[in-house]
This record gives structure tokens, sequence and C-alpha cells, in this order.
């Protein structure tokens, strides 16, 4: 069961390192990013839910007390999130704020260790070192002409590695209180919509998704990119540790390079190239089981 978990996980990481894709042909057609990002939540709300009422209503059903959780997942993590990546991005640069973003594994591992009394182990550890090397030469951050380092451009970029890791947080929460995945989803989605509407300004450029290109970038982003993921990697925390599911769905900067590649012709006989061949070691190394299952103990004060 394990093993079909962590293939949720990769799949669904694969699936969000096609967003740029999509990302690109929408911004030439000239929406901004948080519109993108609105598009992108409100076209997964909308398909996930009439694929719920199709398949099975009783999946929409959840306790009014239970919506903290799905305003977590939603518009703390989600929508957060975005908002602190992209003026990340505005105060430094694209590659600084993808590896402040990256930073999110190091906060999970953090708050499932207070929060759910996780292990950390010494294959943890190295995985997560690999893994953050790895996102730092994905970036080619030392390579960056356009390097900027804010003060405050630190800091937020830090807050959307904090935003994207209260997904698997929160998300955790709703699996314990006997949520289906495809639920979690849902309700992420729709308080992600909810939450990116009013600030986006995108019920004013409704008129320029009115063509094929748009539409089918909007699905693109909306369902392969989004509504898909999101099911999975819910799935596969039920039965993985928070900890190891935010290394392992860190292969989306080397599966998003890899795209750029094969579509743009963008080199990887550099810097980016090692840093795939580190992440990919490191989600490896997760799958190993360990010889020893001695954990490093935490104190809190």
């Amino acid at each position: 069961m394990k093993k079909t978990s962590y293939l949720y996980v990769i799949f669904a990481a694969t699936l969000w390192g096609g967003i740029g894709v999509f990302f690109k042909i929408l911004s030439g057609l000239g929406f901004s990013q948080m519109q993108v990002v609105a598009i992108r939540v409100t076209s997964a709300a909308i398909a996930l839910t009439l694929y719920i009422l199709i398949k099975d209503p009783s999946l929409l059903k959840i306790k009014l007390k239970d919506c903290w959780c799905f305003v977590g997942t939603g518009i703390i993590s989600l929508v957060f999130f975005n908002w602190c990546y992209f003026t990340a991005i505005e105060l430094t640069s694209l590659a600084v704020a993808a590896v402040l973003m990256y930073t999110s594994p190091i906060f999970v591992m953090l708050f499932s260790t207070i929060l759910f009394k996780e292990k950390i182990n010494l294959q943890k550890i190295i995985a997560l070192i690999m893994t953050f090397i790895g996102c730092i030469f994905v970036a080619n951050i030392f390579h960056s002409s356009a390097n900027n380092f804010s003060a405050i451009g630190i800091l937020v970029g830090i807050g959307s590695g904090i935003g994207y890791a209260l997904y698997s947080i929160f998300g955790r929460y709703a699996i314990e209180k006997g949520y289906h995945s495809i639920t979690i989803s849902e309700y992420t989605f729709v308080f992600a919509m909810i939450g990116s509407l009013p600030i986006s300004g995108l019920i004013k450029s409704l008129p320029m998704l009115v063509n094929t290109q748009a539409v089918t970038s909007t699905l693109g982003i909306g369902v392969l990119c989004c509504v898909f993921p999101f099911i999975l990697y819910t799935k596969g925390l039920s039965n993985i540790e928070n900890s190891k599911a935010a290394i392992m769905a860190t292969i989306e900067p080397a599966v998003a390079t890899l795209l750029s590649f094969f579509l743009y012709g963008e080199k990887l006989l550099n810097s980016k190239g090692i840093g795939i061949f580190l992440i990919f070691i490191s989600v490896l190394l997760l799958n190993l089981e360990p010889k020893d299952n001695k954990a490093i103990k935490i104190k809190y004060i």
C-alpha cells in the first residue's frame, strides 16, 4: 500500500510540473499571475464539483465545524502560498523565489514532528539536504543576473514555503477526520476560489477566456495540473508521512525543467541537470527501507 502511495505523490508532482506550460500560454494571452491562479482554482472547483455530482454527491457533505481544515488547505495554504510566491518573484527573482518556495519540506518536517509526532531519521535529513541543494541547482541561483536579496523579498519567499507546506498539515487533519481525498480537494478549491476571485480582477477579464487556446489552457492548468494531482497527493498522504511526501513532491521543478528542455529547447547539460539528478536520487532514497529505525529526538521547551 505504501508503494502505491509513493506513486500517487510522484505522479501528482509530475503533473504539477506541467503548470508552467499552461501558465506561459495564459500569460501570453494577457492574464496576470494572480488571474491565472484564480483561473486555476475556479476551473478546478467547477470541474470537480460536476464530477462529484455525477459520481457520488455524498462526497460533498462536510461538517460545518470542520470547515477550518479547508480554509487551511484552500486559503491559508493555496492562496497565501501563491500570493507570497508571486510577490517574492517581484521583489527578488524567479530563481530566488523558487528556491525559497522549496524550503517547504523543512517546514513540513518540523510541523509534522511537533503536531503529528513524526520521527526524523538520518535518511530523511540526507534526502532533505540533497533535495534543497538540487532545487538550488535547478533554479540556477548562482548564475542569475537578476538576484536581489531584499529582506522583505526573502521573508515573503520563506512565507511561500510555509504556505506550500501547510497543505500537507491541514490536509492531514482533514484525513484524520475521515474525509475522502476527493472531498478534501473539492473544498480546497472552493475556498481557494472564494479567496482568490475578489483580489484577482478575473471577472472583468472573462471575455478574454472565450477562445480555443484559453479554454484548452484553462482545462490543462485547472483539471490536468490541479484536480488530478491534488487528489493523488492527498490520497498518498493517507498512507505515508507528511515529511516524506513533501520531499518526494519536490521532483516538480525537475519535471518542469525537463518539459522546458523538450518543449523550449532549454539546455540540461549544466547546473539544472545536476539538480534534477540530486532530486531524483533523494526520492529514490526515501523509497528505500532504512536499515535501522533510530530516530533523532527533538526536545521541546
